[in-house]
This record gives C-alpha cells, structure tokens and sequence, in this order.
C-alpha cells in the first residue's frame, strides 16, 4: 500500500534514488537536456528546479547547499556561471518535459526533460532580445568602396549619354 507516499520511489532504495537524481540532474546542467522516462523526468524537475532556483543568488551558501545535492564541482560551477544568469529574470518553471513516446526495448514512456531557456526554438523572443555587435572597422575602407561604386555608376552612364548623343545626331 502506499499510504501517504508523496512521491515517485522508481523502484529504488533511498540512497540509489538520491545517486540517480543527482546524477541525472549534473546531466542536465551539463548538457541542457537529457532523454530518459517519463517517470525519472518528473521526478527529476522536483529535484532539480529547487536547485535552480538557490542558483539565482550566488553565494557561497547557497554553493554549498546545491554541492551537497550535486557532489559534482563542474556542475556546481556551470549552474551557477552559464545556466543562472540565463534564468534569472524567470519565476520558476526551468525545465520543460516532452513526451516522445515508447522505448523500443521495454515500451517504457519516455520524455525529453530540458531547460526552458537554453532551447531556441521554443524562444522566438530570444533572438530579439540580443543586441547588435558593434564593429571597430575604420571608416577608411568605407571611402575607399565609395570611389570605386562612383567609377562602376560613371562607366554605366558614359555608354548611355553617348547613345543618347549619337540619336540625337541621327
């Protein structure tokens, strides 16, 4: 029976469960999506978006508190360098499950589980937020095209103001 269980247990024991999910959620930060099944992704975005979320102030406290989750110090260090600038305007909701149907060994329902604000297709709003590079070129190649597109417009008339000369000879 499972009276007042609250979450997903995945067949596991405690410590293989939390393994799992750490495991699972350093995959994530890594990569910024991973495949797996439909149950793991949910148990993992219960995991992973607290951890998110102490990401968005980055003190040595909250380091610790994620690194005691992680044990991994690459992850702990993308989470906090690449992926919580990117989330730190947005309330909560950083990752997005896809459902993307059955494994063909098991028939097990699986998901793809990625974070909101790394994907570019799901983020029309992304490329207009960037601002254009401003390059340091001189001026003096500008002046230098100029002179050459004047003589190419120069060449163009000549003919024509000749043509129009000799018809108006005839």
């Amino acid at each position: 029976m499972r009276h007042g269980k609250k979450f997903n247990h995945l067949g596991r024991t405690a410590s293989h469960r939390r393994a799992l999910l750490a495991n699972m959620a350093c995959s994530l930060i890594e990569h910024k999506r991973i495949h797996t099944t439909v149950a793991k992704a949910k148990a993992l975005r219960v995991y992973v978006e607290p951890l998110l979320t102490k990401s968005k102030e980055d003190s040595t406290h909250n380091r610790r508190i994620v690194f005691s989750y992680l044990k991994n110090k690459e992850a702990v260090s993308e989470l906090f360098r690449t992926v919580a600038p990117k989330i730190a305007d947005r309330k909560g909701g950083y990752t997005r499950i896809i459902k993307t149907g059955f494994r063909p060994g098991d028939a097990a329902d699986t998901a793809l589980i990625e974070l909101v604000d790394f994907n570019e297709l799901y983020n029309p709003n992304e490329a207009a937020k960037k601002t254009t590079r401003r390059s340091r070129r001189s001026t003096a190649k500008k002046t230098e095209v100029a002179p050459a597109a004047e003589v190419e417009a120069e060449e163009k008339e000549a003919p024509t103001a000749d043509a129009a000369e000799e018809k108006a000879e005839k």
